[in-house]
């Protein structure tokens, strides 16, 4: 672990980057142009004290979940990413698979979308972040680990993740969910993570094999659907789906499809993210 180095990329990282790239209004008195130490905490969901001791080189070794939040909050590049885990003593998350962090543009667009809900996903549908609108909309789909990061192991594993899809609408989400993994495992052919999620769902689901014995493929580019939500009740919203030109990460922009989801919006809003259910399923992310 290079301490001073580290110290010293992470505290020009922090004043390279302006407050409205991030979401936070800049002010007119503030003593820096970059963000203030307490701001990188709070997006990266830290302790201030540790930043500051990383920034002053006394910390220990940080964990590869802290530098990823790290990367995150500052709006790491992926080079400036893998910079940051060697100064750390780390082996950069690899390039493919389910490590990956969401890439340093799309965090900025799912800044500029604001008060619209927003999430980024790897091609397996793994949520690598959203935006606070996006967690108030769905709950925090950021925190599973193993198979349970993909919304597709999820969604034929766990009768709990259909919840918030209305009864009617659950078999047309199933079939989406499979021909957009069939799609994914066409371009990853080979490739040990995407073929063993698949031979584990196959073993899981009887409702999993069945579709994918039906070969059929679509990578979703637009959608509609309805979200069941705990506290507003039905959110009819629309779907776009922008997908990275190696189709390797997507960004979903949700927006409410009529008057009445405006509203709920609106209302989801208001009431805040504090009274969310704990472990209340969110609406499958795709």
């Amino acid at each position: 672990m290079q301490r001073d180095q580290l110290a010293d990329f992470l505290r020009r990282r922090r004043e390279a980057i302006r407050p409205a790239e991030v979401g936070l209004a800049g002010g007119p008195r503030r003593r820096t142009t970059g963000l203030r130490r307490e701001e990188v905490a709070m997006l990266a969901g830290m302790s201030v004290d540790y930043v500051v001791r990383l920034e002053q080189g006394r910390s220990s070794q940080p964990s590869v979940q802290l530098l990823g939040a790290l990367a995150r909050a500052l709006r790491l590049s992926e080079d400036e990413r893998d910079h940051l885990f060697h100064l750390a003593g780390h082996r950069p998350p690899p390039a493919d698979g389910v490590a990956r962090l969401a890439r340093a543009g799309l965090m900025r667009m799912l800044d500029l979308l604001g008060r619209t809900p927003a999430l980024v996903l790897s091609d397996l549908g793994e949520v690598l972040a959203q935006n606070r609108a996006a967690v108030l909309l769905m709950g925090d789909h950021t925190g599973f680990s193993g198979d349970r990061r993909y919304v597709v192991y999820r969604w034929f594993t766990d009768p709990a993740a259909r919840a918030v899809c209305p009864p009617e609408e659950q078999g047309h989400h199933g079939r989406q969910l499979v021909a957009d993994l069939r799609a994914a495992a066409g371009r990853r052919s080979g490739d040990p993570t995407v073929t063993g999620l698949i031979d584990r769902l196959r073993s899981s689901s009887a409702d999993f094999r069945r579709l994918w014995t039906e070969h059929e493929v679509a990578v979703r580019r637009a959608d509609r659907k309805t979200i069941l939500h705990p506290r507003v009740g039905r959110i009819l919203m629309d779907c776009e789906t922008l997908v990275t030109p190696d189709q390797g990460q997507q960004l979903l922009v949700l927006t409410p499809a009529d008057a009445e989801a405006r509203e709920r919006l609106e209302l989801l809003r208001v009431l805040g993210i504090e009274e969310f259910p704990t472990g209340a399923p969110g609406t499958p992310a795709r």
